[in-house]
């Protein structure tokens, strides 16, 4: 076993840390208070290859594997999860459906904008639609419909928490063709966002991850090409559980970050802040709080790369992403409230950071799969 990383690596860890910093920083906390979408951070993102890291280069992609993605995401997250969650969607679940599933005119068409995060000089992503007012842990139970007309789909329904559901070019969409079939009877397309009867509703106010553009879709009578569908009739229940395996990796790489950026605040306070007369990393009630929280984050880190590991070998990674994502989500949450708490009453202030970290950290222990919904699939597997 090999756990050093190899230069190529070194070096695409150093250019997201580098670009976190001094391009994800600033602004931050007023993104942050004023639900601003980053998109001036996305374009730059697109620039350095990020938005397709694990796309084919013949289709405008960086053609990195996922172990580089995993330590993007994780130097991104730490500054700013609503950058992170933006580039999580668009390469796990966007890019690497279209790229998986795809036929080649589908890739031409929507795939290489998609992986290069612009078109014609403007933004061009991507957002995955799955999620309904009454399919959420239970993705069988879609009621947004897609009615096949011969040469032509009719769409009708509404899908929830959609995140870049405004600034999305482009939607891959979850719909029901044959109710009678069951999950057999689910169907994914590719949808313009500008399509005649696609209404975007109104900005979701948020607890965290406040950046990011999360919207609810509605879709009236939507007319979608025949060939705008993805894979055989019937596919769409397994292409979305394969792209949310790979889409956990991306969601348990952003908890990590906000792991680790809320511990090296706190590592950093600790060591400035006093408190009966010494420097409160002397203290050893914060030193075990440090101590739980270096080694939580360290095999958060491992079970990343793991699972990472396995999808470039493909291997089957469905068991390891979830493990990783239940793991890293949850340490995220103590991770963050811990550095609250090393923190006191500055920890409770924006300006520094750590509340916001707490706040970004919770919704990765419920989307791309509650906390729960993973117990689920690690039971299932070790217990068949």
């Amino acid at each position: 076993m090999h756990f050093q990383l190899s230069e190529e690596h070194l070096m695409i860890q150093k250019a997201a840390r580098d670009f976190a910093r001094t391009e994800c920083l600033p602004g931050v906390i007023e993104r942050d208070e004023h639900q601003k979408f980053p998109k001036e951070q996305i374009l730059k993102l697109a620039e350095l290859g990020f938005m397709g890291m694990m796309v084919d280069p013949a289709y405008g992609g960086a053609g990195m594997d996922t172990v580089s993605y995993v330590l993007a995401m994780e130097e991104i997250s730490k500054i700013d999860a609503s950058v992170s969650v933006c580039m999580s969607v668009n390469n796990s679940l966007v890019c690497w459906g279209l790229d998986q599933f795809g036929t080649d005119s589908q890739k031409q068409k929507y795939l290489t904008p998609l992986a290069q995060g612009r078109k014609d000089g403007e933004l061009y992503i991507g957002a995955f639609l799955l999620s309904e007012p009454e399919a959420g842990s239970d993705a069988t139970s879609q009621r947004t419909t897609a009615e096949d007309k011969g040469d032509h789909y009719v769409i009708n329904g509404v899908k929830n928490w959609i995140t870049n559901g405004n600034s999305a070019s482009v939607y891959l969409v979850i719909a029901q063709t044959d109710a009678a079939k069951g999950s057999h009877g689910i169907n994914v397309f590719i949808v313009e966002k500008n399509s005649p009867g696609v209404v975007v509703g109104p900005k979701e106010n948020k607890l965290g991850i406040r950046g990011s553009d999360t919207h609810s879709i509605s879709f009236n009578d939507v007319i979608v090409p025949k060939e705008n569908r993805i894979g055989e009739d019937g596919f769409g229940f397994k292409f979305a559980m394969r792209t949310l395996s790979g889409g956990r990796i991306g969601i348990a790489s952003q908890a990590l970050g906000i792991a680790a950026g809320a511990y090296e605040l706190a590592l950093d306070y600790s060591k400035q802040r006093k408190a009966f007369g010494k420097e409160i990393m002397q203290h050893q009630a914060i030193q075990f709080k440090l101590a739980d929280m270096a080694t939580r984050i360290e095999a958060s880190r491992l079970l990343c790369l793991r699972a990472a590991w396995e999808k470039d070998q493909h291997l089957d990674f469905a068991l390891s992403s979830s493990m990783a994502k239940v793991f890293a989500s949850e340490t995220a949450m103590w991770t963050a409230t811990e550095a609250v708490q090393i923190h006191g009453g500055y920890g409770y202030v924006k300006e520094y950071h750590v509340e916001r970290l707490m706040r970004d950290a919770k919704i990765t222990q419920i989307y791309e799969g509650t906390s729960e919904v993973q117990r689920i699939v690690i039971s299932r597997a070790i217990l068949k």
